[in-house]
């Protein structure tokens, strides 16, 4: 690990403004990713910017009657919140699939949003990654793609978006509250925060520099049934190879969204309105314009049937 400076600033605004004084500032919260990053050296901030004790770990009602979640709750807190478990069920489990008990105890609302990619070539320094390294090449093309992304692509990165709970605050059409170094306040959907990878795979974020995420807030409870399902490689907390938020109605209407098969969680207004039709339609829609390897064509096919599994049992509740 290499040094780096600390400072822990008294107010939202003041943890901003330091990010943005000085390049390579990070902040950290939880650290339950940054920590591991800069022990492998692929992170390496000059600056630490904590921003524990800034007040923001608390859940509220808004005046819409939906939620205000505080970027600092610990994911623990929000899956056990009787508001979340009662009017957001897909949250809860989203978050009690995504980490052990320890992890959840630690990892924060905004960090969970901010995770980087758990791509192997990522993770391994002596490889070309854009995402890593920008201009350096993606050694995931031609190598071993398994878990890599088969929608949203670009040749220069296929990797996948970690989340679990991002992937259930896409299908509840979330949004994110971020203050700067001015204090000027900004509210950013859901559906716009996390990029593709195009041709700058290195910026996952709509965030800009020194901007500090606040909270996340979700809209009044849209009812319905709410189902996540999550398929892994091992039962016991591993990144989904396929996961599937599913919201559905009475009436047949709903909403997916999918994790694992793309740089951001994946939904699409098509795929959203062709849910009446049939989980089978919705896939369709969703999965429109896939680009798969042989390695992981599995995951198409692996896609339609969790988005049925998970539709059946939605409509099974509702």
């Amino acid at each position: 690990m290499k040094a780096f400076t600390y400072e822990k600033p008294r107010s939202v605004q003041e943890a901003a403004a330091a990010a943005a004084r000085q390049p390579g500032s990070r902040f950290i919260a939880g650290g339950t990713n940054l920590l591991d990053l800069m022990k492998l050296q692929i992170e390496a901030p000059t600056h630490l910017v904590d921003i524990n004790g800034l007040g923001l770990d608390t859940v509220s009602a808004t005046e819409e009657g939906g939620l205000r979640i505080g970027a600092l709750v610990r994911n623990t807190d929000l899956a056990a919140d009787p508001r979340v478990r009662r009017d957001y069920g897909v949250l809860s489990r989203a978050l009690l699939a995504g980490a052990s008990g320890q992890l959840r105890n630690k990892a924060t609302t905004a960090g969970n949003l901010l995770q980087r990619t758990r791509c192997p070539y990522f993770y391994d320094t002596d490889t070309a990654c854009n995402k890593r390294r920008p201009g350096s090449g993606c050694a995931a093309q031609g190598g071993f793609t398994r878990q890599h992304a088969v929608v949203g692509t670009s040749a220069a990165c296929i990797a996948t978006h970690p989340s679990d709970m991002a992937v259930a605050m896409r299908a509840l059409d979330a949004q994110v509250e971020t203050t700067d170094a001015t204090g000027r306040q900004r509210v950013i959907p859901i559906a716009d925060f996390h990029r593709l990878p195009g041709d700058t795979p290195e910026v996952e974020t709509a965030l800009r520099g020194g901007e500090l995420i606040t909270a996340v807030t979700l809209p009044a409870p849209i009812g319905g049934a709410q189902v996540y399902r999550k398929v892994r490689d091992r039962a016991s907390y591993a990144f989904a190879l396929v996961s599937v938020a599913a919201v559905v109605q009475k009436d047949g209407s709903g909403r997916i969204a999918l994790g694992g098969v793309a740089h951001k969680p994946w939904r699409s207004a098509a795929g959203d309105a062709a849910l009446p039709q049939g989980a089978q339609a919705a896939a369709r829609q969703l999965l429109a314009g896939a680009q798969a390897t042989d390695q992981n064509r599995f995951k198409l096919q692996l896609a339609e049937r969790t988005i049925a599994a998970a539709v059946h049992d939605a409509r099974s509740l509702a």
